[in-house]
Order: C-alpha cells, then structure tokens, then sequence
C-alpha cells in the first residue's frame, strides 16, 4: 500500500502547486508524521520536494519539474506484470516491439514502483497457449495487416466451411483475434462481413485504396457481429438418448451451455435421458458423436444415423471383429 500511497502523493503535489501536511494527510487518510516520512521517502528517491514555513507556506515540488509517470496504482502494476508477447503478436510481426516496449515502460517507472512490478512479475504468469493445439497457419497474415494499416483494398480467394471456393474484392477495416483465431473484419458490396483468416487462400494487394465508413468502431462492430452470429449462425439439432458414461463424455465434447440442456433433460426407461443438442453442421455431430461412442445414441435426424451406421461397417470392415485375422499378419 505505501508504495501506491508515494505515487498518489507525487501526482497530488504535481497537480497542484502548494498543498499543507494537513491537506495531504485528509486526503491521503493517513496521520501528518505519514505524510512527513512519505515526503522523506520521495526526497531520498530523488524526487526534488520542499516544504516552507508560514502563512503562504506548504509542500510542493521544485518549480519546473514534473515526473514522466502518470501514475500506476498496486492492481495496473500487477496487470501490467502479466502482460507478455502472445501469439498472436507473433502473427503479426509485434511481439518483439512489445516486449521492448515494456522494458521501456519499466524502466519510466519511479525507483520506488519498480519493485513493486517485479514482486507481481514473479507470482502471476499468462499462459495463452492452448494444449497440444497447432496454431492455424496465416501465411497472407502481413498483407492483410499492411493492407488494414494502410486502408488499401484487396483481392482474396476465400474457401467458406464446406470447402466451397470464392474470390472477392474487399476493404480491409480491420483484424480481430478471437480464442487463437484471426478474423479480417472486411467492406463488401453488402456490407461489413467476417472473414476467417486460415480460409484465406490468396490475397493480392489492389492500387486504390477505400475510405472507413464515418463512425465505424472495429470493438463495437465486432461485439454486435458476435451477438448476432451466436443466434442466426446454422443448427443442426440431433436429438439423442445417453446413459449415465455417455452424459459424462458427452459433456466434455460440448460447451457447458449443452451440459445445463442435460440437467434438464427428463430421465427415459432404462435410466437413459434423451436431449436434443445444436450441432450446427451434420460434419461437427459425426466427429463428436464418433468420439464419444456408444454411450449415446442419435435418435434423430434419420440421415446422421444412417452416415453413422455406414462409418461404422466401414470401420468393422477395417478393423474386423476378436479373433478375426488382420491384415498384413500370417497366423501361427
């Protein structure tokens, strides 16, 4: 706390020209011999203070000197402390320039906050890495983030999720990283729309440049963009029956909206609940569903059982059953 209260009481003598002990101390909460050992502490720091006596008289800083720090308090230096170079600044190209760029803000700090920075340093670290997950590969990253920075359009050949392919014209207003994935927030004939960055098959940077809509706000548009994906992106509801093990890995598959749709489900004969769930694409419920097993079954739709089943023969077809002699072996 004391550390925060030297800085509080630097940027209040800054503020203003003169001020009393007795001004200081009311504010600052604390007793007149606080605020004398803190003025002491400043001094001893280098920070050039004085007091006189008098009607006219109080404690100020040495005319003409200001400190080049507008103060951190206790939590914005322990935030500061976690701050570290994500991959997504790799993406970029930025990670080097942040990291000296904190070496630099460290080093503006006032002799008596630096160990302060450096006691939170040590106890709290930011790991953004996912585990035992590549990054999606950017290889057209640096034009996208050139032809953002320069408000120049481009040309891009784009491939949506079911790998159909399509090359367009856009304005670059901006890039947005969302859980480990970059998305070009682009102008189009039809409006602003999204592109994911690893759908990104080419770009090519176009002469002319475009012009921002007036009042166009990347955070803001981003964050209605979200809340509109979330209600009209495609459904796909498969309705199952799970037991007791196949709720368990069910559960793991899905976000933990899907685990609450469980709870409410009602229990069927055998113990069994049946849910109906939102997949959003058939593809997504096979790669789920095929890793949980047969603790849950589809009951509906019709289609997903009947890909199910063939995956299945497929795989029986493959792998075969106990005791059934597997290729590429000679038996004994």
């Amino acid at each position: 706390m004391r550390a925060d209260r030297l800085v509080h009481l630097l940027m209040r003598l800054q503020a203003r020209p003169r001020s009393t002990v007795g001004e200081l101390a009311r504010e600052l909460q604390v007793s007149s011999r606080t605020v004398h050992r803190d003025l002491d502490a400043l001094s001893t720091s280098g920070v050039p203070v004085y007091a006189t006596r008098g009607a006219a008289g109080g404690v100020a800083l040495m005319e003409g000197w200001r400190t080049q720090l507008t103060g951190l308090t206790r939590p914005e230096l322990q935030a500061l402390a976690t701050v570290g170079a994500p991959g997504a600044l790799d993406d970029l190209g930025l990670s080097t320039p942040l990291r000296t760029g904190l070496v630099k803000l460290a080093a503006a700090l006032p002799a008596l906050q630096q160990p302060a920075l450096e006691h939170a340093r040590q106890r709290l670290h930011v790991d953004a890495s996912g585990w035992f997950t590549g990054r999606e590969p950017l290889p057209h990253l640096g034009k996208l983030r050139d032809a953002a920075w320069q408000d120049r359009r481009v040309s891009l050949s784009y491939e949506d999720f079911d790998g159909a392919r399509s090359r367009r014209t856009v304005d670059p207003y901006g890039l947005v990283i969302k859980a480990d994935r970059w998305y070009l927030v682009a102008g189009t004939d039809k409006g602003p729309r999204v592109f994911r960055g690893g759908r990104i098959a080419d770009v090519r940077l176009r002469p002319q440049g475009f012009t921002r809509p007036h009042g166009f706000d990347l955070p803001a548009f981003w964050k209605d963009w979200c809340a509109r994906f979330a209600v009209e992106r495609p459904r796909y509801d498969v309705t199952l029956s799970c037991t007791t093990e196949g709720e368990a890995a069910l559960r793991k598959v899905r976000p933990p909206a899907d685990g609450e749709r469980i709870d409410k489900a009602p229990a069927a004969r055998g113990g069994k609940r049946k849910v109906t769930l939102d997949f959003e694409r058939e593809a997504i419920a096979v790669s789920q569903l095929c890793e949980i097993g047969a603790g849950v079954e589809v009951l509906a739709p019709e289609p997903l059982r009947l890909r199910l089943a063939a995956l299945a023969a497929s795989l029986q077809a493959l792998y075969g059953g106990p005791g059934q002699k597997r290729p590429g072996r000679r038996a004994r």
